[in-house]
């Protein structure tokens, strides 16, 4: 049985600048520096973080949301691209790992976009990338669907890493692929808010969720599991409701999502984040 170093991991609990690819780039470039500086050996970033979760589909009708999605096309990324070059060059001159979530693009359909996690090695090598199999219920307006060819762990020198991107880890086949590959690190990242029922109506809990699904994992996948979810400002909230009063309070009223690293048992090695910027550390040994 290989045996891998301890080490420190971090998790991003941060927001983009939505539709702003440059500054997201930077400062996900600048997040990489300071969990670099604090020790942290892998350093992981929320679901979709370059550079927006489309969290618009979820509270406007699909008639009025072409704004939105012209904007969120246009700021996708390429792997090959020269945003993603400069996050392996951040990987690189840091010497870490980094797990981050992107709106991929394609130049084969300009409205072809994925929700994709990318693992950078180290040595700035893309290690995997993941394309979410299927979006989730109103995220199937802004993402196309993925493929398995992600499905896979990769061993590296400080652990055999996998990753799955929110709804994902649910799937029992998604996560049993993982695991029967000796998966002993798993990165779950999610979005930032997830409003489902109309105001005043019992809705979806979405903190609740992580924590059991998450949990689960780890418990069952005997792993530690970084959780790395996404942050959502007052002013992506701003500019989301454009001055509609409803659609602001299904923004304010959705649960939020947290990020926290769990050990083997299921329980937090780490502090736990909701309600600001930040990030959390965690010994995975």
């Amino acid at each position: 049985m290989t045996s891998y170093p301890r080490f420190k991991a971090a998790a991003c609990h941060v927001a983009p600048i939505y539709f702003d690819t440059p500054a997201t780039v930077d400062k996900a470039c600048a997040l990489i520096a300071e969990a670099a500086r604090n020790g942290a050996t892998l350093v992981t970033f929320p679901e979709a973080y370059i550079s927006s979760f489309p969290v618009w589909c979820g509270v406007w009708a699909p008639v009025d949301t072409h704004e939105f999605f012209a904007k969120f096309a246009g700021s996708a990324i390429r792997i090959d691209g020269p945003e993603m070059a400069r996050l392996r060059e951040a990987a690189r001159r840091h010497q870490v790992f980094v797990s981050i979530g992107i709106n991929e693009g394609t130049p084969i359909s300009l409205g072809c976009v994925w929700d994709t996690n990318v693992l950078i090695g180290d040595d700035g090598t893309i290690l995997n990338r993941h394309r979410k199999l299927m979006p989730t219920h109103w995220e199937r307006l802004a993402w196309a669907p993925g493929d398995g060819s992600g499905l896979r762990v990769v061993d590296t020198s400080i652990g055999r890493i996998g990753a799955l991107i929110c709804g994902e880890n649910t799937n029992a086949l998604a996560r049993f692929a993982l695991m029967s590959q000796g998966e002993s690190v798993h990165i779950s990242c999610f979005s930032p808010r997830y409003p489902t029922h109309p105001p005043g109506e019992a809705a979806y809990d979405l903190e609740a969720s992580i924590r059991l699904r998450t949990g689960a994992h780890a418990f069952e996948g005997k792993l530690f599991n970084v959780v790395v979810s996404g942050f959502l400002p007052p002013e992506a909230i701003d500019m989301i409701s454009r001055g509609n009063a409803r659609v602001h309070e299904l923004l304010e009223g959705a649960s939020k999502s947290i990020s926290m690293i769990l050990g083997p048992d299921g329980t937090p090695v780490s502090d736990v984040i909701r309600d600001q910027e930040g990030i959390v550390y965690g010994d995975i040994d």
